[in-house]
């Protein structure tokens, strides 16, 4: 009895001075989710924190004992399909969230046996008939109380609406429409809470759509800014300084004058992926994907703004600066990775970075500040559709031999449309001062055609056949220093490593394999210490947090995603799934679907 008096007490003073805070900070609503990721108790963020650090300090599992992690406990989410991203932890209570459904759980740590209050939407099936890669969610995001609203849990459902859900009861607090699924608009993306904000990207480049971005107000759901990634300035919104550190880049009318005609309404542009946040610079990060449709020869020009890094004023979504990394794509290389941010020196000074592991197998890493490029660098010297990128202009010295236009037979591209990295985030690890980072292995042939626009339909214009690299594997795992662009250790994968890394002060790196295992590797060598068969494979992030005293990890199972599409709707064509099913066709001879989260502990 004394124990929950305790925790009641602490939650009150929690909640007391959190409220407080915002109160007395109503722009700075951030400050309270910052402090709570800072706290290696919780799991606060998809990212873990605003740096996207996906790094724990907790080392009470280590070097020297992860070898005895066991089970502690386990759900199951009752849903099959891919399970993306991972559950947050915030205070004693984890938040589950599934595919398509998209149900959430509320699970009390103290009895993880009972389900505190679960949300189960209503949405429009028709939704799944337009997602491109599965009907996959990657994840849920929090906010803690503020002046005017409650801690809130925030959910995108598939068939393009986000809610907003009372934390403490799982009640809707509101919902918004951000996607027609008439036009192939879906939401698989998190959303990401900066300040008084929740930010929501889009998915559908595969069937034609313009991407964007949108900032939602916390309290009541009103749009604060919406904001393009093709078309005019205005849509764009591009700061009067834009990219004025580097006018090399491009700079104003490019959204139209790199388009024919109006290419740009239906030129993709979308950003599924993961948001990084400077509270210092006030300043949001995220990449655009790839241009629609994939044939390159049905858009001529460099298509601006896709496959861009943004850096954007978190208050007005203006754009301070924008790199192109892959101009006028011609691979679906969409750029929405992984955006981690640390400080390192360059030449001699402490540098605010940038690092990007891209979809088109080069390394990019930023000044944040600016945009300046500091260096970029092969993922693995297997790619080969680009020589190197020019430090100077930032341009890919490209080699013809792998171009996909219409009079040519592509073959043995690497990597392939998957790239060497995809949608998995990654872990950073500031005493080391390396990434460790899940890699895909995968190269591909790619034939294209022509093809109408319909909206609504799939508007790609290519088919492709996949396979594994030169390397015999589908997957790595590596540890990288991302100034140097040098290379500490790279362990080899049956399997494509999907959804990432988390690396924690016990010297160990956590990631899920397709084939259903989690594995612990010594962060200093790549030594395998550690793995469980989990009952299905793995498409998300593992988490680690502290409860009661104890540390745990936990990962999703459930395989699918775009790797698990063949396995998942029982596909045969080599070239369907766009490509996924010939490169994945050993999966199903190693796990089969499932559905839940699993926790370990020592």
């Amino acid at each position: 009895m004394q124990h929950h008096k305790k925790r009641e007490l602490w939650g009150a003073a929690a909640l007391v001075s959190s409220v407080l805070l915002a109160a007395s900070q109503p722009a700075q609503a951030n400050q309270a989710l910052d402090k709570l990721s800072k706290q290696n108790t919780n799991w606060v963020m998809q990212t873990k924190d605003y740096s996207s650090t996906h790094y724990s300090e907790l080392y009470d599992i280590n070097i020297t004992n992860v070898q005895n992690l066991k089970p502690a406990w386990s759900f199951s989410t009752g849903v099959l399909n891919g399970h993306e991203g991972g559950p947050l932890v915030v205070d004693g209570i984890m938040y589950v969230h599934s595919p398509y459904p998209n149900n959430v759980f509320a699970i009390d740590l103290n009895n993880p046996d009972k389900i505190l209050w679960q949300f189960k939407p209503k949405q429009n099936p028709a939704a799944r008939a337009v997602a491109c890669c599965d009907v996959v969610n990657r994840g849920l995001a929090y906010a803690p109380q503020g002046k005017d609203y409650p801690a809130t849990i925030f959910l995108n459902q598939l068939d393009g609406h986000v809610v907003a859900l009372n934390a403490k009861t799982g009640e809707l607090l509101w919902k918004m429409e951000n996607s027609d699924i008439a036009m192939g608009s879906t939401l698989t993306v998190a959303p990401f809470v900066a300040e008084d904000k929740v930010i929501v990207g889009t998915s559908g480049a595969e069937l034609g759509v313009r991407g964007y971005a949108t900032a939602y107000n916390i309290k009541d759901g009103k749009q604060a800014w919406r904001v393009y990634a093709t078309g005019p300035d205005e849509d764009i919104k591009l700061s009067k300084d834009f990219n004025k550190a580097n006018p090399h880049y491009g700079q104003f009318g490019l959204g139209l004058k790199t388009w024919e005609g109006d290419a740009w309404k239906i030129g993709g542009g979308t950003n599924w992926g993961w948001y990084a946040y400077d509270p210092d610079l006030r300043m949001l990060y995220y990449g655009s994907g790839n241009p629609a449709p994939w044939n390159e020869t049905m858009r001529p020009g460099d298509n601006k703004w896709t496959m861009t890094i943004w850096g954007r004023d978190i208050e007005t979504g203006e754009a301070k600066f924008g790199y192109q990394k892959t101009p006028h794509d011609e691979w679906d290389y969409a750029g929405v990775n992984y955006m981690g941010l640390s400080e390192q020196k360059v030449n001699g000074k402490m540098t605010k970075l940038l690092t990007h592991p891209d979809r088109n197998g080069i390394v990019y890493t930023l000044n944040r500040e600016n945009g300046d490029l500091v260096n970029a660098f092969k993922i693995d010297n297997t790619v080969n559709w680009v020589k190197h990128v020019d430090l100077k202009t930032g341009l890919p010295v490209r080699d013809p031999e792998y171009s996909t236009r219409m009079d040519h037979e592509a073959k043995g591209i690497c990597p392939s449309a998957m790239g060497y990295h995809n949608q998995g985030i990654e872990s950073y690890d500031p005493n080391k001062q390396l990434f460790f980072m899940g890699v895909n292995h995968i190269c591909m042939d790619w034939e294209p055609f022509m093809l109408p626009y319909r909206a609504g339909q799939f508007f790609v214009g290519a088919t492709l056949n996949m396979y594994p690299g030169p390397k015999g594997t589908l997957g790595q795992v590596k540890a990288m220093n991302g100034v140097t662009g040098e290379f500490e250790w790279e362990v080899q994968e049956k399997f494509a490593v999907w959804g990432g890394t988390t690396a924690t002060a016990g010297d160990l790196v956590f990631y899920g394999t397709l084939d259903g295992y989690i594995k612990a590797l010594n962060s200093k060598t790549g030594e395998e210490l550690w793995k469980f068969k989990l009952p299905s494979g793995v498409i998300g992030h593992p988490i680690t947090y502290k409860h009661e005293g104890k540390q745990y990890v936990a990962i999703y199972y459930g395989v699918g995603g775009w790797p698990g599409v063949g396995l998942v709707f029982d596909l045969k064509d080599p070239s369907a799934g766009l490509g996924a099913v010939g490169a994945f066709k050993e999966l199903a001879h190693h796990t089969q679907m499932g559905g839940g989260v699993m926790v370990f502990s020592l």
